[in-house]
């Protein structure tokens, strides 16, 4: 199972202060990433609501299917959903989620849904970026990552980057506690942490020209050890001569020589529509 990345988690009051953070009221829905052998399964279950699991290790979910303490051959329906309590998905989570985020909106109708998973280190990247594409998004997520990824994720100036510009654009993310790897079994090489990210819209200034606005994070933050004015202009996108964009970033306020992890979210978004305002 290893080739997957998979160190599961067996401390059962971290379990638990996990399946607490979602919130969870009669009739959510929360969809489960990577359930493993049904440890944070069998945690969320406890309440009355439907989880979704998604597994994509065959044996895991031959295991779940024949093992669980749920049974799964005999199904006890959500009276709230007319939905199974647990439905497993044999799957990849980031080729599947989206359609099965899509299938779950029509069935529960305006239901809330949560994502919550321990998610193996190696697609942290790839599944945010699927999250933040979707646009049935999730009331809240709750994640079991690598501890410096979190870290990253949450960071502020003189520590921002481009995956902390990105995800607090579409998210509010909180670090709720650190996880040490003699927690898992087997024990990772690196400690996790648990992060929720709780889903908001773009201003409406910026909404309209999403794609531009991520585009124009990736060339902000391209070469983070080179000036603002330098990772811009080596775009030629902008098509502004260096002393005139030196001018548009002091109007701001901003320091053409400063290097981008000094710069604020909304640092970053003002810059954004004061250069594209300026085209």
């Amino acid at each position: 199972m290893q080739y997957l990345g998979q160190h599961f988690l067996r401390n059962e009051i971290i379990l638990k202060e996990i399946a607490d953070s979602l919130a969870l009221k009669s009739g959510d829905v929360v969809i489960e990433i990577g359930p493993g052998h049904g440890e944070l399964t069998g945690e969320l279950l406890k309440h009355p609501i439907t989880v979704v699991a998604i597994e994509k290790d065959a044996a895991l979910v031959d295991f779940l299917t024949k093992n669980f303490q749920f049974p799964i051959s005999n199904f006890q329906i959500n009276p709230e959903l007319q939905l199974p309590k647990l439905q497993i998905i044999h799957g990849d989570v980031l080729k599947a989620l989206p359609s099965i985020i899509k299938n779950l909106k029509l069935k529960i109708k305006n239901s809330n849904y949560s994502v919550v998973g321990d998610i193996p280190y190696y697609i942290t990247g790839y599944l945010l970026r699927v999250l933040s594409e979707t646009k049935q998004k999730p009331k809240i997520i709750t994640l079991l990552i690598q501890k410096e990824v979190a870290e990253r994720i949450v960071a502020e100036p003189p520590k921002m980057n481009l995956l902390a510009a990105i995800t607090q654009s579409w998210s509010v993310p909180n670090i709720l506690r650190s996880v040490g790897r003699k927690e898992f079994s087997p024990p990772p090489k690196v400690d996790s942490a648990i992060i929720t990210l709780i889903p908001r819209s773009l201003p409406s200034t910026l909404g309209a020209r999403e794609a531009e606005y991520y585009r124009f994070l990736r060339t902000l933050f391209k070469q983070p050890r080179k000036t603002i004015a330098n990772n811009l202009t080596a775009e030629s996108e902008f098509q502004m001569p260096k002393n005139e964009l030196t001018q548009e970033l002091k109007q701001i306020n901003v320091n053409p020589g400063d290097r981008p992890q000094s710069l604020s979210l909304e640092d970053v978004q003002n810059l954004f529509k004061k250069l594209y305002n300026s085209r």
